[in-house]
């Protein structure tokens, strides 16, 4: 609820400050005397798009305040938290408007965007009036007015989650015949390449291995040469057969040594043992390294092949069993792919069969409340003058989305007979606005957050119209807190709290003032409205009738 505004240095206004309170507030005044300005600068601070000069004449700056209080539950507060500013019970908002034309905003005292702010207005303050394209006027909100009224927000929701399920599942199966298109264009690759695969069948590490074993038989020759003098060396002709003759020499003659030769000879044994040792696996190093020629040329033929699959498929060697099974993955797919296709077109036709229940149980529920909606306006309506209009809210079919398959525009007809259009492309300026009065005396419910503001929507309409404009405006201020900018005496007379907007001129330049009125006063600004500049007792007397009636 808006507590109060202060303005300072906008337009011809120096320095206003308005202390709103709960019921229905009212600005009167002379045409000219800034009520108008009042609201543009409301409209500044909560972020709308308005004048773009602002600046008083010779000021450097603009400077408008608001601040609102918030109830716990209060929309807000989530937008608050979603900006990651301060939340708090007292909600301040502080705008500047320099005269080159920048603008700066700040929430409880932290800085802030625009856009910010005119989030918050949406939770805060409501306009109405005859050129109000935010609101009632504007055709594309009026589905979710319909469905507030009808307090449809159930079924609204399971329609957003079926809408959800059926986007998603179509997604899923596009994708899906995307993938297995693909696929398709790859077949004969595919098959070709997986049984080339299965024929190699190459194991992982191989290429090493086979590398390995290829150089190893490739040097084999060489090697046994060498390896085969050693073992020569090594055996009965060689080293083993000197050391047995030297170790036979030399046992003859240890009897007669005095055992100057047991160690030597005990040395010689343990060399025989070892001597022995290294024979033996010089011996099988030889054998180890006999070979035929064809398993060299089997051994390189398949290194050369896995090489060639690996160069083919653009891979090293080690990764090709991983590959191959990423073809077979591939292959196996593009087989199972039409199975796939079928289950995701069941799935899709039953996300489709429940968002078509979600959407038909919608539109019946949206055709029963606009039935409701017509008959409330209805009755609305008579007490308006304007008992022979025709107000109808029409349900058109409408493109599917999250929200339904419905498109909802409120209608009139201002005379039996007469055409029925939109709303805000058929009735006159005066019809227009208790059509707006009348509307918004049915919807607004229980929401007693938001701020009504009406800006003129009386003009136009005089003696026991207006006194009926002024008791629904003031059946909608006992609900909440309601601002309205009239000139009609029967308005203003129903006015809980009252302040008269008027000029003056100090050194040359036109300001506006800001008057609270007290009783006396406010039969007195009454009694101008009714009479003109001249204030008599007669003009009194019925201006403190309309108060008291």
């Amino acid at each position: 609820m808006l507590r109060g505004l202060t303005i300072r240095d906008m337009l011809i206004i120096d320095r206003l400050e308005l202390e709103v309170q709960p019921g229905l507030n009212v600005l009167t005044g002379e045409t000219g005397a800034g009520k108008s300005i009042l609201l543009d600068s409301l409209g500044f601070v909560l972020g709308w798009r308005g004048r773009a000069e602002l600046v008083r004449a010779g000021a450097e700056q603009g400077e408008v305040t608001a601040w609102f209080d918030l109830g716990p539950d209060h929309a807000a507060r989530a937008v608050l938290e979603d900006a990651g500013l301060p939340v708090e019970d007292d909600l301040i908002l502080r705008r500047i408007n320099t005269r080159d034309g920048r603008k700066t905003a700040w929430v409880n005292d932290r800085r802030c965007s625009g856009e910010v702010l005119r989030q918050l207005s949406d939770t805060l303050v409501e306009l109405h009036g005859q050129h109000d394209d935010r609101g009632l006027l504007n055709p594309r909100g009026h589905r979710a007015l319909l469905d507030a009224y009808g307090g449809l927000d159930s079924k609204v929701e399971v329609t957003r989650i079926a809408w959800r399920a059926r986007a998603a599942a179509r997604k899923a199966l596009t994708e899906a015949e995307v993938a297995l298109a693909a696929m398709r264009a790859d077949e004969e690759f595919l098959r070709h390449a997986v049984a080339e695969f299965e024929a190699l069948n190459p194991q992982e590490g191989e290429d090493e291995a086979l590398d390995a074993r290829r150089r190893l038989m490739q040097g084999a020759e060489r090697m046994r040469e060498e390896i085969a003098k050693a073992l020569a060396a090594l055996g009965h002709e060689g080293a083993e057969g000197s050391t047995n003759d030297a170790l036979r020499w030399l046992e003859g003659v240890v009897d007669t040594a005095e055992g100057q030769l047991d160690a030597p000879i005990s040395a010689i044994g343990r060399a025989l043992v070892e001597l022995d040792e290294a024979t033996s696996g010089v011996s099988q190093a030889l054998d180890a390294l006999s070979f035929n020629m064809t398993d060299l040329e089997e051994t390189e033929e398949r290194l050369f092949a896995l090489r060639a699959l690996a160069r083919k498929h653009n891979v090293v060697p080690d990764e090709l069993p991983r590959f191959g099974a990423g073809l077979k993955q591939r292959l196996a797919d593009l087989d199972q792919g039409e199975g796939n296709l079928s289950a995701l077109q069941a799935d899709l036709a039953k996300a489709e069969g429940r968002y078509a229940k979600a959407s038909e149980a919608l539109t019946t529920a949206r055709t029963k409340a606009a039935k409701t909606l017509d008959k409330a306006m209805m009755a609305e309506l008579a007490p308006l003058k304007m008992e022979r209009a025709v107000f109808e809210t029409v349900i058109a079919p409408a493109e599917p989305g999250p929200e339904g398959r419905d498109e909802v525009t409120f209608c009139v007809a201002t005379n039996p007979g007469a055409p029925s259009g939109a709303l805000n492309k058929i009735a006159s300026g005066g019809e227009l606005s208790r059509f707006l009065l009348a509307l918004k005396v049915c919807l607004t419910g229980s929401n007693n957050d938001l701020t009504l503001i009406f800006d003129e929507i009386d003009r136009g309409v005089g003696g026991a119209t207006a006194d009926a404009v002024g008791r629904r405006l003031a059946q909608l201020a006992a609900q909440g807190q309601v601002l309205v900018v009239t000139h009609s005496p029967q308005v203003a007379a129903r006015a809980g709290h009252h302040w008269q907007v008027a000029k003056r001129v100090e050194k040359g330049q036109t300001l506006s003032s800001l008057t609270a009125l007290d009783q006396t006063a406010k039969v007195d600004e009454i009694a101008r409205m009714l009479s003109g500049d001249t204030i008599t007792d007669e003009a009194r007397a019925a201006a403190q009738t309309l108060i008291d009636g």
